[in-house]
């Protein structure tokens, strides 16, 4: 396994590799005294210019897109913006094409456009998960800290305010919100307050590393006419039972936005539900043709931001929208129109 500080060194191999070339075609150039960008090659009659990031964040690969981009822009003749990283994730995939930015990983995966030069390749696996992995920053636990920027999105929060919002000691925010910096994902005001930089990109980071199966789910059955009635039905008997509960996924989009009738309900519960719940809920336990998730979550930071909608108290949208990617139905549409209604961030803002 090479080590993060010679992963460089493997730029003009592996780029020499996807455009099927001899390693000895590419060539390094000089890309300009004070350059921002780290390097300059020719092959096939091109020039590429490089900035290589050893992390794969998220925010790193677009900020980086921007930076090659905008230099690329200043130099007299044709130059190809590329960002090179160990491994791309679907996210920085997207900053890229977004930034209109070619893009190359060390794991042998590219997508390169220049002229009439068109090279993809896809789903080579990732050689290097020991690198630029922030594991910390979105864990149960720690990813309180993103959840509540998220929720205050516009806001400089202090991490003195977050520590008391989320429950969690100064010490351990500080740690995370450093982290979060370091990954350029969030941006210091007075007092060393923060927010996110792009909160739609935070929120796409998040999700794509995101894991519902880290949860405890217990599927079931309960007869109903259809997912609003048992919904509307469960929140009632919850209510009664005096249990802490949120919906989310298809039960709460819909509740948030009224898109798209749902089979699936899904509620999160502080703890193991109790015999007589289940009796008053008329839950059996089902995993086959289960229309009901009841959820245990790994960590307790998913109440975070709850609201009371129609009389059914739900996760906050964010929470919904991550959930979302675990769910069946129509559940991508749903996360679309939840997204365009209740998480109306610009990105790039």
């Amino acid at each position: 396994m090479v080590h993060g500080e010679h992963l460089e060194k493997q730029v003009p191999g592996t780029l020499a590799t996807v455009l099927g070339v001899s390693p000895t075609e590419v060539k390094a150039v000089s890309i300009g005294k004070n350059s921002p960008v780290d390097a300059g090659f020719t092959a096939l009659g091109r020039r590429f210019v490089v900035e290589f990031k050893q992390t794969t964040s998220a925010a790193s690969i677009a900020f980086a897109a921007r930076q090659v981009l905008k230099w690329t822009e200043r130099m007299r003749g044709a130059a190809v913006p590329l960002v090179v990283v160990p491994f791309m994730g679907e996210v920085g995939q997207r900053a890229c094409a977004e930034a209109g930015v070619s893009w190359l990983d060390l794991s042998g995966n590219a997508h390169i456009v220049a002229g009439n030069l068109r090279v993809h390749f896809e789903g080579r696996p990732n050689r290097f998960r020991f690198v630029g992995r922030p594991a910390d920053i979105f864990a149960p636990k720690s990813a309180r800290v993103v959840r509540w920027l998220l929720i205050h999105p516009d806001e400089f929060l202090t991490q003195r305010g977050i520590a008391r919002a989320t429950g969690m000691e100064e010490g351990f925010v500080s740690r995370i919100v450093k982290r979060l910096e370091s990954e350029n994902f969030v941006v210091r005001g007075e007092r060393s307050a923060v927010r996110p930089r792009d909160p739609a990109l935070l929120l796409d980071a998040w999700r794509e590393r995101y894991d519902f199966s880290r949860h405890r789910i217990v599927r079931g059955h309960v007869a109903a006419r259809s997912g609003e009635t048992l919904l509307r039905s469960a929140a009632e008997a919850l209510d009664a039972e005096k249990v802490e509960y949120a919906a989310t996924g298809l039960a709460a989009a819909w509740t948030f936005t009224q898109f798209a009738a749902f089979q699936l309900t899904t509620i999160y519960l502080a703890e193991d539900p109790s015999s007589a719940l289940l009796r008053r809920l008329a839950f059996h336990e089902e995993p086959r043709g289960a229309n009901v998730w009841l959820v245990i979550p790994k960590d307790a930071g998913v109440f975070q931001g709850g609201l009371s909608e129609g009389g059914v108290r739900c996760v906050h949208p964010v929470q919904v929208y991550l959930d979302l990617k675990a769910q069946p139905e129509r559940a991508a549409e749903a996360a679309d129109r939840l997204r365009t209604e209740r998480l109306t961030w610009d990105r790039n803002a």
